[in-house]
């Protein structure tokens, strides 16, 4: 079972056992992304998914993970390491996980959650219409996230409650 994921730098031949998930489509980049994967009993292996990296989050109450690319959003099994769902050309830009368990995505102008299948997506309602999003950190269960109001590129401090997924400017 996956615990843990981090992106990597491209890891030398043999350092990890590896897997590749690729999609076959003409309109694949020629770029990757490396994800060091920890399995319970601490062993690692490497994961090599197409397209640039963005982002990746486990999810211990889904039993899956999210590796956001710029051509995918992949969701593996956590506890056999497959290909579960894919989304191509996602416009996705941040990725995490809340401290329940749901992912929790942004493209640069809204805000989604995702409990336990891709397909099924509950936009967060904002105060204020949102423009190049940011992610940064969770602080006694709320997300820290940076924008631009829309239009006036005024710059804007939200703060995204983890249990009841209501979004605010902070004070």
């Amino acid at each position: 079972m996956i615990t843990k994921a981090e992106i990597l730098t491209q890891p030398f031949s043999g350092e990890y056992y590896e897997k590749i998930y690729d999609i076959s489509s003409p309109w694949n980049s020629q770029d990757w992304t490396w994800i060091k994967f920890t399995n319970k009993d601490l062993s690692e292996w490497c994961g090599h998914f197409r397209g640039f990296p963005r982002g990746v989050a486990v999810s211990k109450m889904h039993n899956c993970v999210l590796v956001l690319t710029s051509d995918y959003l992949f969701k593996l099994n956590s506890l056999s390491g497959e290909l579960a769902e894919y989304e191509s050309q996602p416009q996705y830009q941040n990725l995490t996980v809340s401290p329940s368990g749901d992912f929790i995505l942004a493209d640069y102008y809204t805000i989604e959650i995702i409990k336990s299948t891709l397909s099924e997506k509950i936009y967060v309602d904002s105060p204020i219409q949102m423009d190049m999003i940011k992610f940064h950190k969770w602080s006694n269960n709320k997300l820290s996230i940076t924008c631009d109001e829309f239009l006036s590129w005024n710059h804007v401090e939200l703060e995204l409650d983890g249990n009841t997924y209501e979004l605010g400017v902070k004070d």
